[in-house]
């Protein structure tokens, strides 16, 4: 960069602040971009005035291009000797086109700034190290937590071959979650729904129960204005095939996708009519009389999901944490009292498991939040 040498201490606020940018950016197609995870690239240089952005991207929905092959077309000609901020290692290996570290060394980038390592075996470390070898001044972990949280489906993904979960909640005053019999109870106001929603718009996944669907009969969408096209993908544990033909979630199947996971000896008609209106299946095992969670997740994750948000009900909540297979607990908590016939929440502030650690607390309107994530 021109302007002489900049001071260590300047420096590192300077790649904090531009990566934190890049991390921010990432967000826009999270749950978007397929098997690949939502990274983002910015291209900075100085040409005496100060650092400047010179070009921008962000892994494509569905997952191609890549975000640094964008970034690097906006930047053009001024990519040569300027400053290269991913949110991820850049890949190392070769597809229908070149490696993503062979086009920062090609577009003539001097510096690079990184965030998260790749996991995945084919990138990791070696696409620092083609920037190395190439004579480039690579500076990694910066930001490292902030940008694996944000891209933490795609990291457990290729570690656990399962997608991450995250458990959402919303609990009464007095530690319920509902009403037995009388299906969806408003807990939370509008601020903490919209957020709901919103969570959903980042997840590949949705799932319930077939309890909860009979009970609730929900939409499982993102229904925030612009942003319903980004509802994710639901799906119900119902070994039997009960889910009913007039619910919301079978009018909606050809829209927004719905997939049963159910026995194999569920009855084949039923499964058929299911079928006729758009309803997509997946066969489960079956241990103790109930859906083999681990084997099911594994399953998902095959099927390019890596991001799975659970909602309910109380039963498939206790099953996901006492199968260990929980990464990330959201509650939403608020001072309406569910009262005689409330169904009791599996979990609470005070009932995290061990392994856990608070990562967020707040508020949305008048209600409360917060949110653990599990120890690595």
């Amino acid at each position: 960069m021109a302007g002489g040498a900049p001071s260590t201490a300047s420096q590192s606020d300077t790649d904090r602040r531009f990566l934190a940018a890049a991390i921010r950016m990432s967000r826009h197609h999270l749950g978007l971009t397929g098997t690949n995870p939502s990274v983002g690239t910015l291209i900075v240089r100085d040409n005496g005035d100060g650092p400047c952005i010179v070009g921008r991207g962000v892994t494509a929905i569905g997952g191609r291009p890549h975000a640094e092959p964008q970034a690097l077309d906006e930047a053009g000609e001024l990519a040569r000797g300027a400053t290269a901020y991913v949110t991820l290692e850049p890949c190392a290996h070769h597809g229908r086109t070149p490696p993503c570290a062979e086009a920062l060394v090609t577009a003539g980038v001097t510096r690079v700034v990184g965030a998260a390592t790749d996991p995945d075996e084919r990138v990791s470390g070696r696409g620092y190290a083609i920037l190395r070898q190439a004579g480039i001044d690579v500076v990694e972990a910066v930001l490292a937590e902030q940008a694996a949280d944000l891209m933490a489906g795609y990291l457990i993904r290729s570690v656990s071959k399962r997608p991450e979960v995250t458990l959402k909640l919303a609990i009464s005053a007095d530690g319920k979650i509902g009403r037995v019999g009388e299906g969806q109870v408003a807990i939370t106001g509008a601020e903490a729904r919209a957020q709901v929603h919103a969570m959903r718009a980042e997840a590949d996944a949705i799932l319930v129960g077939i309890g909860t669907a009979l009970a609730d009969d929900p939409e499982l969408t993102c229904r925030l204005p612009g942003l319903e096209q980004r509802s994710p993908i639901r799906i119900v544990l119902d070994c039997d095939a009960r889910l009913p033909l007039a619910s919301k979630l079978v009018a909606g199947a050809t829209q927004t996708p719905v997939i049963i996971a159910a026995a194999p000896e569920a009855d084949a008609g039923r499964k058929a009519e299911l079928a006729a209106h758009g309803v997509q299946f997946m066969g489960a095992d079956i241990a103790e009389g109930r859906i083999a969670l681990p084997e099911l997740v594994e399953d998902l994750a095959g099927r390019g999901v890596s991001t799975l948000m659970v909602e309910g009900g109380a039963a498939v909540a206790e099953q996901f944490l006492h199968d260990g297979l929980v990464d990330r607990i959201a509650l939403f908590s608020s001072d309406v009292k569910i009262g005689q016939g409330g169904v009791a929440s599996p979990i609470s502030r005070e009932t995290i498991p061990a392994g856990f650690a608070l990562v967020r607390d707040g508020g949305f309107g008048d209600d409360r939040y917060a949110e653990w994530v599990r120890k690595t």
